[in-house]
């Protein structure tokens, strides 16, 4: 399994910002997908998440603003994030887990994959 985001960067307060991830090796087995973040000097935090049924979970963090979907043809994850805030500073890891195991979809030791991240860096 290899999965490899993209569309990070700098952007404004306010302003809206897609992520993308290209999953290989995937399979319509896995239980769940999802994108974690971590900020310099904070936990690991995980913000959207999707199951192959696509039924989807937030955090109340980005609730509202945030939205998660997948394209199964292109095996590929997005994150359109809206209205940013510079509290959405952060590393951005999209995940995969094949197992359903005792975590839930939110949280970060569920997934067994990871993308090497992409920056998102939101100034006033």
């Amino acid at each position: 399994v290899q999965l490899v985001e993209s569309g990070g960067g700098s952007v404004l307060t306010g302003g809206s910002q897609r992520l993308s991830c290209a999953a290989s090796g995937i399979t319509d087995r896995r239980d769940c997908m999802a994108w974690i973040r971590q900020a310099p000097g904070k936990e690991r935090e995980g913000i959207a998440a999707i199951d192959r049924d696509g039924r989807t979970s937030y955090a109340g963090s980005v609730k509202g603003r945030f939205i998660i979907s997948q394209e199964d043809s292109k095996n590929t994850l997005y994150l359109q994030m809206n209205n940013l805030k510079p509290e959405d500073t952060a590393m951005y890891y999209c995940a995969a887990a094949y197992g359903a195991g005792p975590y839930g979809p939110l949280d970060w030791r569920k997934y067994e994959f990871w993308g090497q991240g992409t920056q998102v860096t939101v100034s006033q």
